[in-house]
């Protein structure tokens, strides 16, 4: 377990209260964080979560961390998740883990969306990490088109996509919700919220990896402490 991780989910435990309805993200450091929520839990703390993925699922229950259907809340309190890539404004880089569309849909409807990272993460300008793009199956080549258009309009400096293969061999990933996912070799995003509307108006697109706006705070995780970051919207 990487302590910069470790530390990073430890802080971000703070803006935890009993009685939360929490969105519970995905991967390596959400699941250190899930872990840890297992034993405020065990010890009393009354929360429920809402997973955004099946492996988030699966580790929540194993964690022993109650968890309900979106389908029956009203509210989300705070949702915690990592991130791939955050620039100064908070803007995000998600979808390594091919959950980006429900964990947007999670992060939209909270009040509060917290994101832990080690250090590695954290860069001037969106795009060295490839941009996760969920698309339908349906007419893919016709999507895929429309999606490299749009990247060179927003004046990525590369728009080179590929499709992302199941790690097993078998074919194209497919997500938790049935559709597949395209990574963009942007290299650099210089506009990040341009970029993140011209894809969203293209019709086989379900979701795409920048989170923009939807980020309140940024907790670091470093070898000896976190630092965390909040950003104001006044």
């Amino acid at each position: 377990m990487s302590i910069a991780k470790e530390n990073a989910a430890m802080a971000a435990m703070e803006f935890i209260e009993t009685g939360m309805t929490l969105g519970l993200g995905s991967g390596s450091t959400a699941e250190i964080f899930i872990d840890m929520l297992g034993e405020r839990v065990a010890g009393g703390m009354k929360i429920q979560g809402v997973p955004t993925s099946q492996r988030t699922a699966d580790c929540a229950v194993e964690a022993g961390v109650p968890l309900i259907e979106p389908d029956k809340i009203t509210k989300i309190d705070v949702t915690i998740d990592g991130a791939d890539e955050v620039d100064p404004l908070f803007n995000l880089i998600k979808g390594g883990g091919a959950c980006l569309l429900r964990e947007k849909i999670i992060a939209q409807a909270s009040d509060r969306m917290v994101v832990i990272v080690d250090d590695s993460k954290m860069v001037e300008t969106l795009g060295a990490f490839p941009l996760p793009i969920e698309v339908d199956p349906f007419g893919l080549s016709l999507t895929a088109d429309q999606i490299y258009a749009a990247l060179k309009q927003t004046g990525c400096e590369e728009a080179q996509t590929v499709l992302r293969q199941a790690k097993d061999g078998s074919g194209p990933l497919v997500t938790d919700g049935g559709n597949w996912i395209l990574d963009s070799k942007c290299k650099v995003i210089p506009n990040p919220a341009d970029t993140a509307l011209a894809l969203s108006q293209i019709p086989g697109v379900m979701e795409h990896g920048l989170f923009i706006d939807l980020a309140d705070v940024i907790v670091i995780g470093e070898a000896d402490h976190a630092k965390v970051m909040e950003l104001s919207r006044e």
